[in-house]
This record gives structure tokens, sequence and C-alpha cells, in this order.
């Protein structure tokens, strides 16, 4: 089943607060350090488009509001943060 909608991650918003990828059915969002080296802050970041089902719980869950929805096959760029 392909996804019709891709979780893409506002990084100015994400906390790096790990909920969304505790929620995550299919694991398919990670925390990944971002900055020098393998020390900063961390986002959340869509490592596996392809294993994504679209269920939106990350979405849901984010307390805040950094995860949007966007449709699969349109004419934007990708999902933001997708590794």
């Amino acid at each position: 089943m392909t996804a019709k909608a891709l979780p893409t991650v506002n990084p100015d918003r994400c906390t790096g607060c790990g909920w969304c990828v505790a929620i995550c059915p299919p694991h398919v969002l990670s925390l990944q350090a971002h900055g020098d080296g393998r020390w900063g802050p961390k986002r959340a970041v869509l490592h596996d488009a392809a294993g994504c089902t679209g269920c939106a719980l990350c979405a849901v869950r984010c307390p805040f509001g950094a995860i949007a929805m966007a449709k699969v096959g349109t004419n934007a760029a990708g999902p933001a943060g997708g590794g």
C-alpha cells in the first residue's frame, strides 16, 4: 500500500521531543542531530518514505504542530526533512 500523504517536518517548530518517533507504527521517523558533527539540536526526520503508511499519527501527536501531512504526487517539492 502506498501512502497518499507523507509527513513534513517544520524544523523551526520541531523541538526533538521524540513523541512522533515513539508513536510511528512503521518506525519510519527518527531523531537526527543537526549542526556540526554528531552534536547539536535533534530534529525529527522521515528516513523511510517508502515505508510510511500515511496514518498521520505523528502529526496528530506532535505537541508543537511541527508535522503536517503533504499529499504525494502533487507538484510540491518532496517532504521537508525527508533525509
